[in-house]
């Protein structure tokens, strides 16, 4: 029997939901995070990327950044961003918010969350605020938990619960239970394009001498 050796890749992103998400791609594509750097929100990743691309003429890169409201669409966000990319850098753009990617996998998200199929939307790039369903839709969870740790407390002025992130992270690395990214690509084309980009980093790499 061959081993197939797995490529290790260095990856940047926003925060540690986002971090989750990429070391489950990486995973998926059979490649090994080596160190996730930024996870300090969208402007800190511009500020670096430059030195981040600098460093892919030398080593395999995921930087991943949501789009948000940037631009009009993901391939004008990465020209105007990097017009020029390093030979080993993969640098992808979830649309709207690496939570549309989560929504894409409506049957285990439903699961998890305990809610119907039926609230969860069936096209989650078109979602203009994906963080935001994602909340409605564990208002309407049937766990109490789910909405306490996920839905923010009336006046506390937030966007989610107090274990958001931690419930989404769960979620995300969960291989057996939790999201299925090619199942999820099925229903996010920005996710499918994002798989098919790691792919061909995670190819080239192992072609290299």
């Amino acid at each position: 029997m061959v081993t197939v050796a797995r490529l290790t890749v260095l990856g940047a992103v926003e925060g540690l939901v986002d971090e989750a998400v990429l070391m489950r791609l990486m995973a998926h594509v059979g490649a090994t995070p080596s160190a996730v750097y930024g996870k300090r929100g969208k402007p800190y990743i511009r500020q670096q990327l430059a030195g981040y691309n600098n460093a892919a003429r030398f080593s395999s890169w995921i930087v991943l950044v949501d789009l948000n409201a940037e631009a009009e669409c993901a391939p004008v966000l990465v020209e105007t961003w990097l017009p020029d990319p390093a030979p080993h850098m993969c640098f992808r753009v979830a649309v709207h918010k690496i939570e549309a990617w989560i929504l894409a996998d409506a049957e285990r998200l439903s699961r998890f969350l305990s809610v119907s199929p039926a609230l969860i939307p069936t096209k989650p790039d078109a979602e203009p605020d994906p963080k935001r369903t994602l909340v409605e839709v564990a208002r309407k969870s049937r766990r109490r938990a789910i909405c306490q740790d996920m839905v923010p407390r009336p006046g506390s002025g937030r966007a989610v619960g107090p274990a958001y992130s931690s419930r989404l992270i769960e979620f995300a690395l969960d291989e057996a239970e939790g999201w299925r990214p090619e199942i999820a690509a099925q229903r996010s084309d920005s996710l499918r394009r994002c798989i098919e980009g790691i792919g061909r980093l995670v190819g080239e790499g192992r072609a290299s001498p």
